[in-house]
């Protein structure tokens, strides 16, 4: 067997199972810490006084984090190992989701910082890691990571108002996602005593990527369905509210948009390593997204449950899908991983103007019709960029 095909646990099924469980445990944890917010918006405004644009910030400062410490995953695992940078991202997980849980704004702040930093690691790491340690599975990887980050984030929001009402405190759920890491930690705990026999840390890509057009368009590709989803996320339940929806329905609708991505989150993977040209994934994409948001748009309180789940269909195809194709146009685990850097540290800086865009569109409309036809044009744009990321072939095959 080559040995591009060879991975670090072949022969060792015990490791193999640890490393599945710990990419998975890691997974878990990289959307329900931010996503609980929004069904707890009009508690947390409520109980601390916060104006519009304060909670914006709590929403919109975890993915400039995910711009600025992206871009240094590459740079960090030249000297510390994979799994110890995941054992400290999770700990400071915990750490940040605590912080969140204090009143005063700036320690609010800092835990949003810590939270947002650490995932922004786990963000760009466990894709390298997904080909690095599965070279032979990097699809059925990829897709059950991207399930379990949908479950994740749908627990995150579905869960919220259960939990602050059997509690009558909206701390609970909150408090759920700074105890939930602590209990991932023993897999990785295991892989730093195990010997990875040919995954190697990044040391440098084979191609220039800021100089690739395809690095390009694929790092507009995550920005624009990042910006797609976590504008979703925070300003769903609002705008469901708005529509006449109890705060129940509402919190129904935004869970919505995480758990009916799952079966695309595992479906898309599979399909895009079968096929050696992803472009009519990048079609099908698209037109769940703009056939949910068209309705969402003009009839948010009739076919609710349709549009949200035609929505969360798209989100979870286009995060599975850009996923993917870090892994498909990279030729091997150090180019992925340099890719991941790039398009999320871009990308998620991108993203990050959404739910403040799609927050001052609200305000100043005073309905969200111009708030989901800025999402409608994104997604547009989105389709154009995903057509030449998708076109087959690496990296280093096509020219720059």
């Amino acid at each position: 067997m080559p040995d591009q095909f060879k991975g670090p646990f072949d022969g060792r099924p015990l490791a193999f199972a640890g490393a599945v469980l710990a990419i998975l445990l890691a997974a878990i944890n990289l959307r329900g810490g931010l996503v609980v917010v929004g069904p707890l918006v009009e508690d947390i405004r409520g109980a601390l006084n916060f104006s519009a644009s304060q909670f914006s910030l709590l929403t919109t400062l975890p993915l400039i984090c995910f711009g600025v410490v992206s871009a240094s995953v590459p740079l960090l695992t030249r000297h510390i190992t994979p799994p110890l940078v995941v054992v400290g991202a999770l700990l400071l997980i915990s750490l940040g989701a605590f912080l969140r849980i204090a009143e005063p704004f700036a320690i609010i702040l800092a835990g949003t910082l810590l939270l947002g930093s650490a995932i922004a690691l786990l963000n760009v790491l466990i894709p390298g890691l997904v080909k690095g340690y599965f070279p032979r599975h990097t699809g059925i990887m990829t897709g059950i990571y991207s399930v379990t980050l949908g479950v994740g984030a749908g627990l995150g929001v579905y869960l919220a108002v259960p939990l602050r009402d059997a509690f009558a405190d909206w701390h609970a759920p909150m408090l759920l996602w700074g105890i939930l890491p602590l209990l991932c930690l023993p897999p990785w705990l295991y892989l730093l005593r195990v010997r990875s026999r040919t995954y190697q840390p990044p040391r440098q890509a084979e191609v220039n990527l800021w100089r690739n057009r395809t690095a390009w368009c694929l790092t507009g590709f995550m920005g624009l369905q990042s910006l797609y989803f976590y504008a979703l996320a925070t300003w769903l339940p609002k705008l469901l509210l708005d529509a006449g929806l109890s705060d129940a329905e509402a919190g129904l609708g935004a869970a919505l948009l995480s758990v009916t991505g799952i079966p695309a989150n595992l479906l898309i993977p599979l399909l895009a390593t079968r096929i050696p040209d992803q472009r009519p994934l990048v079609w099908a994409i698209a037109m769940l997204a703009v056939a949910g948001l068209g309705g969402l748009m003009l009839l948010p309180a009739t076919g609710t449950w349709l549009w949200t789940s035609l929505i969360g269909l798209s989100a979870g195809a286009s995060l599975s899908l850009a996923l993917t194709l870090f892994a498909l146009r990279g030729e091997s685990a150090t180019q992925a991983t340099a890719l991941s850097a790039m398009a999320q540290s871009v990308g998620y800086l991108i993203a990050a103007s959404g739910p403040m865009l799609v927050g001052a569109l609200r305000d100043f409309s005073g309905n969200w019709i111009l708030a989901v036809g800025l999402l409608i044009l994104c997604q547009l744009i989105q389709l154009r960029l995903g057509l030449v990321a998708g076109r087959a072939g690496t990296l280093a095959a096509r020219s720059p």
